[in-house]
C-alpha cells in the first residue's frame, strides 16, 4: 500500500510540473507575440501605442519619401479600406516598393505614426533571385537546368 501512495504522489507532482511548465511557457509567448493588424483593424479597433504589433498591407504609391539622413524613410500603407502612415530607419529589403506587399513589424508612437523596426516585403510566386534567372527545376532529374 505504502508504493501505490508514493506512486501517486510522484503522478500528481509531475502532473503539477508539467501544468506549471505549461503556464510559464503561455506566459512568455504572451510576452513577446506580435499581432497582426491591417490598416481598417488600426482605424476601426485602434491599438495603444508601444505595443508591438505587425501591421501588413501595400506601401502606397506615391508615399515613399527618404529622409535627408539617407536611412529613414516615410512611406503610408493601405488595405484598400484605410491608410496608416508609417517609418523605418534602416536598410530597407530590396522588394520593398511602392505597390508592393509589406509587413512591417514595430509599434505606434503618440502621434499615431507606425514606427517600424523591421521590414519584410512579400513578393509573388514567380519572382527569380537575379543568380538563378535563366535557370529551371527539373522535377524528373531533381536538378536546374540552364535555360537556352
Amino acid at each position: 500500500m505504502k508504493a501505490k501512495h508514493q506512486r501517486l504522489i510522484l503522478a500528481l507532482v509531475a502532473l503539477a510540473a508539467i501544468v506549471g511548465a505549461g503556464l510559464l511557457a503561455a506566459s512568455a509567448l504572451k510576452d513577446e507575440a506580435a499581432y497582426f493588424y491591417a490598416p481598417a483593424d488600426v482605424k476601426t479597433k485602434g491599438v495603444e501605442p508601444g505595443k508591438a504589433i505587425r501591421l501588413g498591407g501595400m506601401v502606397v504609391k506615391g508615399s515613399l519619401k527618404r529622409a535627408r539622413d539617407g536611412v529613414t524613410i516615410r512611406f503610408d500603407v493601405t488595405d484598400g479600406k484605410a491608410t496608416v502612415p508609417a517609418t523605418f530607419s534602416g536598410i530597407a529589403p530590396d522588394l520593398f516598393k511602392e505597390g508592393s506587399g509589406v509587413v512591417a513589424e514595430g509599434a505606434f508612437d503618440g502621434r499615431g505614426t507606425f514606427v517600424a523596426t523591421n521590414l519584410l516585403a512579400k513578393h509573388d510566386e514567380r519572382y527569380m533571385p537575379r543568380e538563378l534567372e535563366g535557370m529551371q527545376y527539373d522535377e524528373a532529374t531533381r536538378e536546374m537546368k540552364v535555360e537556352r
